[in-house]
């Protein structure tokens, strides 16, 4: 009996030693609001923060310098009532380069008018297993697309079970609840975002990105010319994917997360293989290629 106790004892204890997978920095911008008390708003930053970055989100066990690091930037546009609110939010997540100081980034993303309700030292809940409400749903959500996107950095497809739990979450809200969950409310929302990583024509990009971090910059320590050789290769996979899957939602993601770092990778690089670059860029995102002009 006592070793049973003993046991349950150790186990509870480990549950809260072991390190989780996420270390979120969280911040809320607020502006004057109408009828919130802007104490809920500071007390709702600590619990999304604690939501995060103490909940074991996988069986894995992490390393504290495993985590995976990153931000959420709310910033809070309407208070419709005391509780009620509507904001952006703003994901920034990136990983070590293997051998070096610099963080790639991996995911850069905004989701708009994102609407909940909140009231104070009210929990926020996993919504893993079934639906409780807007906000607990979007963090869940949002935690298994980061997983997601850093497993895919590290092997291929290595993000497939995170975005298949990150998918069955979104299948758990109900229709009401709100309409970024939908397929009807544009092209850029999170029934988007999971059809596009499920979608089997996707898996060469998800390859591509494999290849790109794995391959490319972990290696270019070693063999900067072939790092940079298969990141352009990588670069070119996504655009013939972004040209099979026309407007994809994570293809131009992609975009907005690499294309500045892609600009510092080439920009060094022999005027050839800059313009190589900077066509397949402004193949994938011609709306931005004079953020690239330097490769021109």
């Amino acid at each position: 009996m006592k070793s049973t106790f003993f046991f349950g004892f150790l186990l509870l204890f480990s549950n809260t030693i072991i390190g989780q997978e996420l270390n979120l920095d969280v911040q809320i911008t607020v502006p004057a609001l109408k009828t919130a008390d802007p104490k809920t708003l500071e007390i709702l930053e600590g619990e999304i923060r604690e939501f995060y970055n103490n909940t074991q989100w996988t069986d894995d066990d992490y390393d504290s310098d495993e985590r995976i690091e990153g931000s959420l930037q709310i910033n809070i546009k309407d208070d419709p009532s005391a509780n009620s609110f509507v904001a952006d939010f703003y994901w920034n997540v990136g990983r070590p380069v293997y051998n070096s100081n610099y963080s790639t980034p991996i995911l850069n993303h905004v989701d708009k008018d994102v609407r909940f309700s909140y009231e104070q030292l009210t929990p926020l809940r996993d919504n893993r297993d079934n639906y409780t409400d807007n906000l607990s749903a979007v963090l869940t959500f949002y935690a298994y697309v980061i997983l997601g996107y850093d497993g895919d950095t590290f092997a291929p497809l290595g993000g497939e079970d995170h975005f298949r739990s990150a998918n069955q979450i979104l299948n758990l809200v109900p229709p009401s609840a709100s309409p970024n969950w939908t397929r009807q409310a544009g092209d850029r929302t999170r029934f988007w975002l999971m059809e596009n990583m499920l979608d089997p024509r996707i898996k060469r990009y998800r390859q591509a990105i494999y290849n790109y971090h794995r391959k490319g910059l972990d290696m270019m320590h070693d063999d900067t010319s072939t790092g940079k050789a298969i990141i352009l290769s990588s670069i070119k996979e996504i655009e013939e994917v972004s040209q099979a899957v026309r407007n994809s939602m994570v293809v131009q993601m992609w975009s907005n997360t690499k294309r500045l770092e892609v600009l510092e990778i080439f920009k060094n690089s022999v005027k050839s293989e800059q313009r190589r670059v900077f066509d397949l860029m402004a193949s994938v995102d011609p709306g931005q290629v004079d953020l690239l002009k330097e490769l021109r």
